[in-house]
């Protein structure tokens, strides 16, 4: 197809001159023109070999649409889900308002969670007595109309917030596409027959050497000099990282284990069960083995009960647990997972020295909040350590997010710590690193509390760039593995390739790392930015 698809465009070009828009092209095999994605990438290699024959010349068109996903296209078809709130419910005064129970049974549980918020923010409907009734007669549906516009065009006439609105909702995700404008370049011909490059004995004997047509020599270009390899800035600052942590005395932790167990990614942390970073839109699940072995029988009962229950001075999540969600198996979504993993060993020592009677920690469910570790030498022994490793996200790909990256992660464990105490480590660990304008934003983190988001700012995007988390982990986290009620412990999780850009001055990710990354940058990027 490669040969009959570019004696195509070389025909359309000589008919025409040019070629405006590939995607108005009928490929070979096919009845319909070249719109998708899928048909403009063959269209692009038929493009680059003639390109590289200097057959033709072409300008690259980028395309950015939306499409809708599973749940807009059950919108685009029953409603939104504030819509089908209003049509269950009785109009004011004519019908005996409905509750909230009747109402998830009648819609849904998930259309009845997140449509009678957004219904009352519209004033489509009002709370009387017990009960809900419509407030207004007549509804604009507007969330329908929007993703009816968006799957007929692909795009939507309005304001980019209406759009970011609809992707925080996960109704729509953004589609790129391609295509291109060509026209003849300075070796053009109708012909495809590629030239020769070298001359054989074959063509001497037969005479076709006379004939033929041969690739022109260079014979001013010098040779190729010979190199050696060269670290990427990535591993260059990696290093300078991890120098950075072992000169403050930090040891270095071992984060070989990309698939981790739900227990370990998430239940050890504290996230709840429910949490939507759980979902197969934020998370990569392992189809085959689906499931992990669970932890220390005892520990786990302890975790479980404190999600499930309480304790620890904790009222819980008071949500169900499930043994299946925890046996997961995932890829990490940050290596947080090994440090829960790490803190657990370090808190045998004190589980050792005393652990109680188990009985009477888990009396009536509910774990006890008085501490596992009493004696005075409970076998507690401060610690810091650090990784630097792979994590994996579902993520929309931008200029500042990939689904597979580097994550720093870092923790202090001692007795009495306090959030100054983390302020005034990040600030120093970023002067280690050169940049001096950091900010800290107040932020909420399943298990970490209080927590902080870490800001620098990137002169390249002129813009404040969110390089990492951090925090104090949670009672709730701890005091189950074992430690001590004074132990405190410091949590950090930063981009490695943020840093990295901001380091380097470079404002696209995908020109970090990737098939775009120049060759010249791996091998001229200094080892040490001052």
């Amino acid at each position: 197809m490669s040969e009959t698809l570019q004696k195509l465009v070389l025909d359309e070009l000589d008919a025409n001159g040019s070629i405006k828009d590939t995607k108005t092209l009928i490929l070979p095999g096919q009845t319909h023109p070249a719109t998708s994605g899928e048909d403009q990438i063959i269209v692009l290699g038929a493009l680059n070999s003639l390109l590289s024959r200097e057959m033709i010349t072409y300008e690259t068109h980028e395309t950015v649409t939306h499409v809708l996903t599973p749940e807009g296209a059950l919108i685009l078809k029953d409603g939104s889900h504030e819509a089908r709130v209003w049509n269950a419910l009785p109009a004011k005064g004519q019908g005996e308002p409905m509750t909230a129970g009747a109402l998830r049974v009648v819609v849904g549980d998930e259309t009845a969670k997140v449509g009678q918020g957004r219904a009352f923010k519209n004033d489509w409907i009002a709370k009387e007595g017990s009960g809900f009734v419509k407030l207004s007669s007549q509804i604009d549906d507007t969330t329908q109309k929007a993703l009816l516009e968006i799957s007929a065009t692909g795009s939507l006439k309005a304001s980019e917030k209406d759009l970011d609105d609809l992707r925080k909702r996960k109704l729509i995700i953004q589609k790129k596409g391609q295509w291109f404008t060509v026209k003849k370049g300075s070796q053009f011909s109708t012909s495809t027959a590629k030239p020769e490059t070298d001359l054989t004995t074959e063509m001497l004997t037969s005479g076709s050497w006379k004939t033929s047509s041969y690739k022109k020599y260079n014979f001013e270009a010098e040779g190729i000099p010979t190199s050696g390899g060269a670290l990427h800035p990535l591993l260059k600052v990696r290093e300078e990282i991890r120098n950075i942590f072992l000169e403050m005395g930090f040891a270095e932790m071992p984060t070989a284990s990309f698939i981790e167990s739900g227990f370990w990614c998430f239940d050890a942390l504290f996230v709840p069960q429910q949490h939507p970073a759980r979902d197969l839109q934020d998370t990569f699940y392992i189809s085959d083995p689906k499931q992990a072995l669970l932890p220390e029988k005892e520990y786990y009962k302890r975790v479980s009960t404190v999600h499930e229950h309480g304790g620890f001075n904790s009222i819980g999540y008071r949500a169900p647990w499930s043994n299946e969600e925890s046996k997961k198996l995932l890829l990490r979504t940050h290596t947080t997972a090994s440090s829960a993993q790490m803190l657990y060993k370090l808190a045998a020592r004190c589980r050792g020295q005393d652990v109680g009677d188990d009985q009477k920690e888990f009396a009536h469910g509910t774990a006890s909040s008085s501490d596992l570790s009493t004696s005075k030498d409970d076998g507690f022994r401060p610690a810091k350590l650090f990784s630097i490793d792979r994590v994996f996200r579902n993520e929309t790909m931008d200029n500042t997010h990939l689904a597979e990256f580097h994550q720093v992660e870092g923790v202090v464990a001692d007795r009495n710590l306090t959030l100054a105490d983390l302020i005034g480590f990040m600030r120093v660990f970023f002067k280690k690193m050169g940049i001096e304008q950091i900010r800290f934003k107040p932020a909420y983190n399943p298990y970490t509390e209080p927590s902080l988001e870490i800001f620098a700012f990137h002169p390249m995007l002129n813009r404040w760039v969110e390089v990492g988390n951090s925090g104090m982990f949670r009672p709730e986290m701890l005091e189950p593995m074992g430690f001590p009620k004074d132990v405190r412990v410091h949590g950090w999780g930063l981009s490695l390739e943020r840093p990295t850009m901001i380091r380097y001055g470079i404002n696209n990710i995908r020109t970090l790392v990737g098939h775009k990354v120049p060759i010249s940058q791996v091998e001229n990027s200094p080892a040490v930015m001052f």
